[in-house]
């Protein structure tokens, strides 16, 4: 029997080249389905990527009770005070999250930037914020650092421009990277006159904390419960951006699955007709070969290899095609979560692809099971009557 099956499926394959138009439909066909799901499902992994990658284990944010964004925070001065002395908190840095309407560099249109009041603080708590460009804004001074995603993102935003707001006007004086972190997307202003300029009298949005080792969260988050001067909350960076991260990634995902799975229909039809076609091109070679002994099963064996194989090569078409063209491409996308566009890079991980095989697999099989087994039901009689 396994001699057979290798003998029929090797002749099979050979005869490939006879049906190359018909062969090609499923090859295309595959290639688009596995490149739409593979495509889009990259935008949400470098979405999410880039969020959970500004999170570290010994790094939380503390928010107003009930606050799940920094936007809706106002902490006061005196709770500021007070988080900074708490036991297992290393550096606490409190800042002030702001909107800010610059023009798109996409649409030349006003978008929603993060702006990001901060102290020097903050700065000690994210050492991983590194000026590439310029310096740093001085204390005191009406002087803005720009990300190096948000630069792309807007216009205005190069060294010595100026950038007025509320009546005030801001000069750019550096550019930063933030190893990758959704705070590549933001503007950071001093926190003194940003709280003067959006009238924050003395408080700020959140308190970002660096904390003595990644354990001593959950003691500082029962702390700040306890404290009755405080109405305050921690949660891990990892948590917070994670959060941030699910409804947007759940959104793209959804969409992902629901163009994968219309256009699956569409590849699982052309692969039945074009199976079926293929059956019905060597109805006197399969009657011939059932005549000379050869069973049921070795005919459909080589029906269904060969639509595993067509939806295999489709496969690797389509995510090859995703990998050279969109992994690493950046893009950006408004954080719902946060109101704010966050820059971010299409990651077309191993786990992608081998998802986009998979799919392009199950649909061949699909479709390549009926035909084959018509196939190797064929009335040997007939057929070769038909001849």
């Amino acid at each position: 029997m396994l001699k057979q099956i290798l003998e029929v499926t090797w002749m099979n394959l050979l005869n490939l080249n006879a049906r190359r138009g018909a062969s090609l439909v499923i090859v295309v066909g595959m290639a688009g389905v596995v490149a739409v799901l593979v495509g889009l499902l990259a935008m949400s992994a470098g979405f999410t990527a880039a969020l959970e990658s500004s999170g570290r284990p010994d790094r939380a944010i503390i928010l107003r009770e009930g606050s799940t964004q920094e936007i809706d925070g106002g902490i006061s001065a005196e709770a500021q005070q007070i988080v900074s002395q708490l036991e297992g908190i290393a550096r606490a840095s409190g800042e002030v999250y702001v909107g800010l309407d610059l023009p798109s560099r996409a649409t030349g249109k006003p978008a929603t930037a993060v702006g990001r009041g901060v102290a020097m603080a903050a700065f000690d708590v994210r050492p991983e914020i590194a000026i590439v460009a310029g310096r740093r804004m001085n204390p005191g001074h009406n002087e803005m650092i720009a990300g190096t995603a948000a630069v792309q993102q807007y216009t205005g935003l190069e060294i010595g421009d100026e950038v007025e707001l509320r009546g005030s006007t801001w000069m750019v004086v550096g550019h930063f990277e933030g190893g990758g972190a959704a705070y590549a997307s933001e503007i950071w202003m001093d926190l003194s006159l940003t709280q003067a300029t959006f009238r924050r009298a003395g408080t700020v949005s959140s308190i970002r904390v660096q904390l003595e080792h990644p354990g001593a969260a959950a003691d500082v988050r029962d702390r700040l419960r306890a404290d009755p001067r405080l109405e305050l909350d921690l949660t891990t960076e990892f948590d917070f951006y994670a959060t941030q991260s699910r409804t947007r990634a759940e959104l793209i995902e959804s969409f992902a699955y629901l163009v994968a799975t219309i256009m699956a229909m569409g590849s699982i039809v052309a692969a039945l007709n074009t199976m079926y076609s293929a059956v019905s091109t060597r109805t006197i070679e399969i009657a011939t070969l059932r005549a000379l002994g050869f069973g049921g099963l070795p005919i459909v064996v080589s029906v269904i290899t060969e639509a595993l194989l067509l939806a295999f090569a489709g496969s690797v078409l389509g995510g090859a095609l995703v990998y050279v063209l969109f992994d690493g491409y950046a893009a950006s996308t408004l954080n719902a979560e946060a109101y704010s566009q966050v820059a971010f890079e299409f990651a077309v991980t191993p786990d992608l692809l081998l998802l986009g095989v998979s799919w392009a697999l199950i649909l061949s099989l699909i479709g390549g099971l009926f035909p084959a087994i018509r196939a190797a039901r064929l009335p040997i009689v007939a057929a070769l009557r038909g001849a």
